[in-house]
């Protein structure tokens, strides 16, 4: 071996920014800023990266190696008594989506909620099926009291080409990244093939390159709308259960904006709008304003709250 091979084989490369698109066990897909994607493996035994973060990654012949994720501006993430799920990191908003068949937990959806606001996230609620008219009109009197708070919801129907729920989302996801969330069966799939017609040989190259077999609900994926990579929206696996473990139940108050704008008026600062006298909080239950008024809280927010709050504050064993 000559004293020049002996040098190459010890010249490191360069360490080189990326984002990771696609996640799956221990892989994950690092697309650098030329649009090139390398599959990359992180140092240590555990894998802290998720579909979003930027990185900083060196290449070991045909693969890489993830050196340090850069700082976060945000991670959306689930967690329960058992284990943490991540689903992506620097979002700037997450549509979550439900269906007017088969009928939605509102219990689910505000624990969805109430992970967007402890990460500065903001949320859009797209109810789907609108072709179904009876069961849609129902589902959406159910969303009336999140529509009064402030929320963007919007109506769909993800089958129709000519839907007017697609137009008026598509301004508000332009040159934004957002992650698409929701359980089983309420046409996530559909919507992200209606607005990345090449999605699905996106996935099956994906699925590829990270030899995990078949990427439909074992994964997160990143795909780019345009093709000037300004504006992307997340896939995430579908979900049954949204735990909130991470959240403190003296902070769950001021995740729910319309119990925020009511807890200023409580008698006491660490009221926990359970019990306490002098509570603006459930004055308003007891004396509601007209709806739309600044006093009025729908008694099925406050339900949620009172549950939440309880199971926040169980003792962990």
């Amino acid at each position: 071996m000559s004293r020049g091979d002996r040098q190459a084989m010890f010249v490191s490369h360069p360490r080189e920014t990326g984002l990771v698109v696609a996640a799956y066990g221990r892989h994950c897909l690092v697309e650098t800023p030329s649009g090139h994607r390398v599959v990359c493996h992180p140092r240590g035994k555990k894998n802290l990266v998720v579909v979003g973060d930027r990185v900083l990654w060196q290449a070991t012949h045909d693969e890489g190696t993830i050196e340090s994720i850069e700082p976060r501006r945000n991670l959306f993430y689930r967690q329960d008594e058992v284990r943490t799920k991540s689903f992506a990191a620097n979002l700037d908003q997450v549509i979550i989506l439900l269906a007017a068949r088969p009928v939605f937990s509102e219990m689910q959806l505000a624990r969805a909620l109430v992970a967007a606001e402890a990460q500065n996230i903001q949320p859009i609620i797209v109810l789907n099926k609108r072709d179904l008219a009876e069961p849609f009109e129902l589902a959406w009197n159910r969303l009336a009291p999140y529509r009064e708070i402030g929320y963007a919801v919007i109506p769909m129907s993800v089958l129709s080409t000519d839907d007017a729920g697609m137009a008026e989302l598509a301004p508000r996801i332009d040159r934004k990244v957002t992650l698409v969330l929701g359980p089983s069966g309420v046409g996530k799939s559909t919507l992200i093939n209606r607005l990345v017609p090449a999605a699905g040989a996106l996935t099956a190259e994906i699925s590829h390159a990270l030899n995990s077999g078949k990427h439909t609900t074992t994964s997160t994926t990143w795909y780019w709308i345009d093709s000037g990579r300004s504006t992307a929206l997340i896939d995430s696996p579908g979900f049954q259960e949204f735990g909130l473990q991470h959240i403190d139940p003296t902070a769950l108050a001021g995740l729910m904006p319309d119990v925020r704008a009511l807890a200023s008026q409580c008698r006491y600062y660490n009221c926990t709008h359970l019990h306490e006298p002098g509570c603006g909080v459930r004055a308003a239950l007891d004396d509601p304003g007209p709806e739309g008024s600044n006093r009025h809280l729908d008694a099925r927010r406050y339900r949620i709250y009172a549950e939440l709050f309880a199971e926040l504050a169980r003792p962990r064993y």
